[in-house]
């Protein structure tokens, strides 16, 4: 497919496109001068700087902020099926280099060069979120690339399940969508990360089932929880509290606001013949933490895991204070030489303002702070430095000291 198959070409301001010219994938409304040539969203277009230098092909969809995902820099790039299929080869043979792949996000939209999509695989079940247009015409041939590529290792898929029910979709003029791609099967798919075993819901479950991002961190808590009495704040389905239990702790209390969510961590909590030891609370953590201060309650780890108390620019400042409120009474309950193991999954709460944050929470808990480590997500979710929405999680652990 040469430039010229490309019906129509999309030409920048002078001066504009800065986040591709820096290695990003996005082209924002306001820096497109003019559209020439006839296309449909969802299309493939040419991409031109201002002085008609070729700079990329990517998929148009007008009707979304981001006017154009790129796909290649390449100018003799045929965007077709064995294009998809070796960028799906690329992501798989990455993943076998860095992670254990029994269970593992298989495509990371922009950081794998795949702008929109998302595939986790759960054992021998795909989760798929597709959030851009462009790509939505692709992705069954993405899937079956997919099972292919899987298939020359000895994995055979049964089956693929889709969660496009994010309400970006909206924000692309797609309607929400979840269901079967292909054959139905159980939606209740068992998996096995640090030795612990989940039950991982991929039809009703949050996003696609499973927070597969935080597997080496939740390794990381191991050591500090044999013999020790932990709080999980936040448990989503328990994994942080069965982590923790797996690893020898004496009693771990999981709470979360959501009751099937509590349900489901308790269910877990059987599957590991862990139920005598963690145990779950369905309550809003911001009204229990205060309650257990007053109790004069104490424990040898806090791991606070909160959701994203912000998905914009605009709502960061109460997000500042959600997590400055949080780790405050979370800090009050870590006995003194106990542990904080505290984490942002924000992309908007950068680095630097997720620290002055703690730092600011510390300060008025009156506690001092060493840092045993901090770490980012999961090397299957890779950090694309030109893609700063590819870096979005932040975990800290903590010693808590009293004054000294």
């Amino acid at each position: 497919m040469s430039e010229n198959d490309h019906q129509a070409t999309v030409t920048l301001k002078k001066g504009e496109g800065r986040t591709i010219k820096a290695g990003g994938m996005w082209i924002y409304d306001n820096e497109i001068d003019r559209m020439e040539g006839d296309f449909d969203n969802g299309d493939i277009v040419a991409v031109h700087d201002f002085d008609d230098y070729f700079l990329g092909y990517g998929y148009i969809n007008t009707r979304s902020k981001i006017t154009v995902r790129l796909l290649s820099r390449k100018k003799d790039t045929v965007i077709d099926e064995a294009f998809f299929e070796r960028r799906v080869r690329d992501a798989w043979n990455y993943r076998k280099e860095t992670i254990d792949i029994s269970s593992c996000r298989l495509i990371f939209g922009e950081a794998d060069f795949l702008p929109g999509i998302t595939i986790d695989k759960f054992e021998d079940v795909l989760v798929v979120e597709s959030l851009a247009l462009g790509i939505d015409r692709w992705k069954l041939v993405i899937v079956d690339a997919l099972k292919k590529i899987l298939a020359e290792d000895g994995i055979t898929i049964r089956g693929v399940y889709e969660r496009s029910d994010a309400k970006v979709r909206e924000q692309e003029g797609m309607e929400r969508y979840k269901g079967f791609i292909g054959e139905p099967f159980d939606t209740k798919v068992q998996i096995t990360e640090n030795g612990v075993k989940y039950i991982v819901d991929v039809e009703d479950g949050q996003k696609t089932g499973f927070f597969l991002d935080q597997k080496n961190n939740r390794a990381a808590i191991h050591r500090l929880c044999k013999g020790k009495r932990v709080l999980d704040c936040f448990t989503h389905t328990g994994s942080f509290a069965l982590n923790a239990g797996i690893a020898g702790a004496k009693s771990v209390l999981g709470v979360d606001a959501s009751q099937l969510a509590v349900d489901q961590a308790t269910e877990n909590a059987k599957l590991n013949r862990l139920e005598e030891i963690v145990t779950f609370q369905c309550a809003d953590v911001f009204e229990l933490l205060p309650q257990l201060e007053q109790q004069g309650e104490k424990y040898d780890v806090v791991i606070l895991d909160p959701p994203a108390f912000t998905k914009s620019r605009s709502s960061v400042k109460n997000a500042i204070k959600g997590y400055r409120e949080i780790n405050l009474r979370g800090l009050k309950l870590v006995r003194d030489g106990g542990y904080l193991v505290t984490c942002s999954c924000s992309h908007f709460m950068e680095p630097e303002l997720f620290a002055k944050t703690i730092r600011e929470a510390a300060n008025g808990a009156h506690k001092r702070l060493r840092q045993v480590e901090f770490r980012t997500q999961g090397c299957d979710h890779p950090i694309l430095w030109a893609a700063d929405q590819s870096y979005y999680l932040k975990f800290y652990i903590f010693q808590v000291c009293e004054e000294r």
